[in-house]
Parts: structure tokens; C-alpha cells; sequence
């Protein structure tokens, strides 16, 4: 406990100041009522769209783990997909990334070190992907500015950084295959630069690096590094249309392209390891409505809140359920991904 309470303390400490910012501005005598706004049918539409990316993500993830075991069964993937976020939901830092690959290859006999290195890999492209829509939309908002009406040199300034979104994608994807085409000597050079480590420390950053190496091995062929590449676009896709009928939902007329940099802008947010996504999410959600929906802070505020409770209690609901019926619980799980990360 005494070594986990200065994380615990930054946590706390990330999740009031996200929740200050979050709260500021908003006259929440006002919110009850505007969440209460709502259209009813496509509301309780948003309840499976919550658990579309659970789908849309095992079908891409089993594109990493064929290389090991080609007839991984597909609820298995779906599952530990479930249990993964279910677990991130509940604690603190992100223990779900590693919950997500080890419940895989505890239930299809996978090796846990090129389990665990499949998801690095995912979330290199997830972040990939969204820098490319983003960069995509910003770059091409010219042709859609009657929708979006901006100042000249604001819409300079989007080009700018859509441009580096784009090249920060490209950078990604481009250091990615340098590191798989020229793994050994790769791992030398960061070994060289970690010479005055710890040599458990160093050791575990180059196991990190070789299992993130070999879970590349499904670039084999470009055809299968194109379907991979086109299913994260499916997935953040199908997140955005989560959040694309929530707007509807809410009476918010908005095209489906501006919602691009919205999910931007709450990925950023539900990256920053608190549990839940609590504070980050809310106050990334909030920003990103105001600034690029222009919707009232109140609305705003309370549209977030819907958003972060629909997709929290789908996921506790559906993992709940898993692991009732395998006689498992979530703190197992958080003791398998510490376990893991010592």
C-alpha cells in the first residue's frame, strides 16, 4: 500500500483538477433538466453502440494474434476486449491493457509476453489513426467552411496543426516498420542508449521492445498490414458514430466529419490513467464541445456525463457478466496485470 500511495495521490490529485476545470463555468441547477432533453429511441440506441468497438476491435485483434493461433475463438477476443475495459473502468492506471492480453492467453494457451506485445501494437495505431483523421479533417476543412465558419488565421492555424497530425501518424507508422525490418539492430541501438540503466530496468525495456517487435510479425504480407490499417479506421468510425447519435440524441445537429476532432480530444482525455476515464474525459469532452460544437458549458457538462455513464455502465454490466459466469472477479484481474508488470 505504502509503495502505491504516491500513484494513488497523482491520480487523486489529476482527478480534482480535471473535475475543477470540468465543473467551472457551468450552472448545474440548469443540467438535470437538459439532460432530461433527450429523444428517447435514438438514447437507448447509444446502449449497443457502446459495445460496438468491442467487436469492431477483436475483429482487428485477431488479425495480430493469427500469427500465433489462427483459430482463436472470436468471443474470446470480444471477452478479453470486455474485461480489459471493464478493469481500466474500476482502477486506476491502466491495468486493463494488461488484464486484456493475459485473460486471451490464459483462454487460448497464447504466449503472455506476444499477447501483451499485440497491444502495443494496437495502440500505436490507434494512435496513428486518429492523428490522420484529424489531420485529414483539419487539412481538408476548406472545402466544408460554410459548416464551420472560422477566422483566416484560425483556419491557418488548423491547417498548420492538421498537417502535423498527419506526418505524426506517417512518422509512427514509418518507425514502426524500421523497427520490424531492422529489429536486431534496432535493439542494439537501444541498448547502447541505455547502457547507464539499471540492468533490470534495461532488461525490461528490451523485453518490452521485443515483444512489441514480435507482434509485428502479421506485416508477413501488405495485404494484412492494409486490413489492419483499415479496420482502426472501422474502429474509431464506429466510436464516432457513438457519439454522432448522442449529439442527435441531445437535439445537436451537427456532420458527422466534426466530430473527428471531438473523439481527438476526449482520446486524449480517456488516456490519462485514472480510473474510469473520471476527470481527464469529462473535462476533454466538455472542451471539445464547447469549442468545436459551441455548445452552452450547462449542455455540454451534462451531454459528457451521459456520454461517460452509458459507456461505463455497458462496460461494467458486460464484464460483470463474464466474469460472473467464469467465477472470476475484477480484483483477480488487477492482481494478474500487476503481476505482470513486476
Amino acid at each position: 500500500m505504502k509503495r502505491n500511495l504516491p500513484k494513488i495521490v497523482v491520480v487523486i490529485v489529476l482527478m480534482v483538477v480535471f473535475l475543477y476545470f470540468f465543473g467551472r463555468s457551468v450552472e448545474w441547477k440548469n443540467v438535470p433538466a437538459q439532460i432530461a432533453d433527450v429523444n428517447l429511441p435514438l438514447f437507448l440506441l447509444l446502449i449497443p453502440l457502446a459495445a460496438l468497438h468491442f467487436i469492431t476491435r477483436a475483429a482487428r485483434w485477431h488479425i495480430l494474434v493469427a500469427r500465433e493461433k489462427i483459430d482463436v475463438r472470436f468471443r474470446n477476443l470480444v471477452a478479453a476486449n470486455i474485461v480489459g475495459f471493464a478493469v481500466s473502468a474500476v482502477f486506476p492506471g491502466r491495468f486493463g491493457e494488461l488484464v486484456k492480453p493475459l485473460y486471451l492467453a490464459r483462454k487460448e494457451g497464447l504466449r503472455p509476453g506476444f499477447a501483451v506485445g499485440t497491444v502495443v501494437v494496437e495502440r500505436i495505431f490507434d494512435l496513428a489513426t486518429m492523428c490522420l483523421l484529424l489531420g485529414l479533417f483539419l487539412i481538408s476543412r476548406p472545402l466544408f467552411s460554410g459548416a464551420w465558419p472560422l477566422d483566416v488565421e484560425a483556419g491557418k492555424r488548423l491547417a498548420f496543426w492538421g498537417t502535423i497530425g498527419v506526418a505524426i501518424a506517417v512518422a509512427l507508422l514509418t518507425l514502426t516498420l524500421l523497427l520490424y525490418f531492422f529489429r536486431e539492430r534496432a535493439l542494439r541501438v537501444v541498448a547502447f542508449l541505455l547502457k547507464r540503466l539499471p540492468e533490470k530496468a534495461r532488461g525490461a525495456v528490451l523485453g518490452l521492445l521485443r515483444e512489441f517487435i514480435g507482434g509485428l510479425d502479421f506485416f508477413r504480407s501488405p495485404g494484412q498490414l492494409g486490413l489492419y490499417a483499415g479496420l482502426s479506421v472501422v474502429v474509431w468510425l464506429g466510436i464516432m458514430l457513438f457519439y454522432w447519435i448522442l449529439f442527435f440524441a441531445y437535439h445537436v445537429r451537427v456532420p458527422y466529419f466534426l466530430v473527428v476532432p471531438y473523439v481527438f480530444l476526449t482520446a486524449i482525455g480517456a488516456s490519462i490513467p485514472t480510473p474510469g476515464m473520471i476527470g481527464g474525459f469529462h473535462y476533454f469532452s466538455k472542451l471539445g464541445m464547447v469549442l468545436i460544437l459551441r455548445l452552452d458549458p450547462g449542455r455540454a457538462a451534462g451531454m459528457t456525463l451521459v456520454a461517460h455513464a452509458v459507456q461505463i455502465a455497458v462496460t461494467c454490466v458486460l464484464g460483470y457478466a463474464i466474469l460472473a459466469r467464469e467465477g472470476l472477479t475484477l480484483f483477480q484481474l488487477k492482481k494478474m496485470g500487476e503481476s505482470e508488470r513486476r
